[in-house]
């Protein structure tokens, strides 16, 4: 392990800043508002995390992917499937198991959730030179999956 030069705990103070900014600024429930659906945030985050994958998926993918205990998922896919926003589907390959997709009305929900989040996000950054709005790309990709993949080894 490389010796701790002391960036490592000025970022941290950053890091709560950014969470409590952008809570305080209720970016993710002006986001769901949007939707023009009352979704708390588990079930939006199922909503999209069903939206982004490329196949449809089973509970537990699903839990993987939001780093949550199972039994959580069931009880929100539930609710999501009883309001037409997702569906179940056969498994091709376990004819005892079902898979999980957005509804056309769910994808339409995720996707204008998605703009908005976008929208908001553009117009923050403007005014940046594109090599700075790269560099954010680039960064907070990096961090991403290393934070990702270091919860997953834990």
């Amino acid at each position: 392990m490389a010796a701790d030069s002391g960036d490592e705990l000025a970022l941290l103070p950053r890091l709560a800043q950014l969470g409590t900014a952008m809570n305080r600024g209720r970016i993710a429930q002006q986001a769901t508002e949007a939707t023009g659906l009352a979704l708390d945030r588990p079930a939006m985050t199922i909503l999209l995390t069903l939206s982004m994958a490329d196949t449809p998926l089973r509970v537990g993918e699903i839990a993987d992917r939001m780093q949550v205990v199972g039994p959580h998922v069931t009880r929100q896919v539930q609710a999501l499937e009883h309001r037409g926003l997702i569906r179940r589907v056969a498994d091709p390959n376990d004819r005892r198991a079902s898979l999980i997709e957005p509804t056309p009305t769910g994808t339409e929900a995720a996707n204008r959730y998605t703009a908005t989040i976008a929208t908001w996000f553009r117009d923050l950054i403007a005014d940046w030179p594109p090599e700075d709005r790269a560099d954010l790309n680039r960064l907070l990709t990096k961090l991403t999956d290393d934070i990702t993949a270091r919860l997953a080894d834990s």
